[in-house]
């Protein structure tokens, strides 16, 4: 009986790459984001380098972040989609999860990133912690520390820098009425 000197490795397509793939899948990603939106979120990739999203998100109704809409940079790593991306706030905005920089506590961001995962679910998720602050498990200790605290305090300055730097007059360059 003759034995089988097959290899166990399957072959891939001629021109298939790892970054060919990640290619694919990032068009097809930003595709759905533009032709199916999500309400309250957009995200669109940088002239140049489709790794690099702006996006705008809007505060969650009932949330201290109502009425905002807050600006965010998202950038798709080498290692994308098997290396979670990296999403940082560019308004300013008052939230034990977000530090002074910008930058995100949340577990899908980190630990709990699965490759399964899309810019899309990224970004509900984003503003789903806006609705749901989170200050057990901080980033901005001294916010988190103020919610604890004094909640109603917390969520009154929350709703302050949001009608000071998340508001259509604050993304416009002018003054809002509202943040004296």
């Amino acid at each position: 009986m003759a034995v089988s000197n097959r290899t166990a490795t399957p072959k891939m397509p001629s021109g298939n790459s790892p970054t060919m793939d990640m290619t694919t899948r990032i068009l097809k990603e930003t595709r759905r984001l533009v032709t199916d939106p999500v309400p309250g979120i957009t995200a669109v990739p940088k002239e140049g380098n489709f790794r690099y999203f702006d996006v705008t998100l809007e505060g969650p109704a009932d949330s201290p972040y109502a009425g905002g809409i807050f600006k965010l940079e998202l950038f798709l790593p080498d290692g994308y989609p098997m290396d979670p991306p990296q999403v940082l706030f560019r308004t300013k905005i008052y939230h034990p999860n977000i530090d002074a920089i910008g930058r995100i506590c949340l577990d899908v961001l980190k630990k709990n990133w699965s490759p399964v995962q899309q810019i899309r679910s990224i970004l509900l998720s984003i503003q789903v912690l806006l609705g749901a602050p989170n200050p057990d498990d901080p980033l901005a200790e001294d916010v988190a520390k103020h919610w604890r605290e004094n909640p109603d305090e917390a969520i009154a300055q929350a709703k302050a820098l949001t009608q000071l730097y998340a508001t259509p007059k604050a993304t416009t360059g002018e003054p809002s009425s509202d943040a004296n």
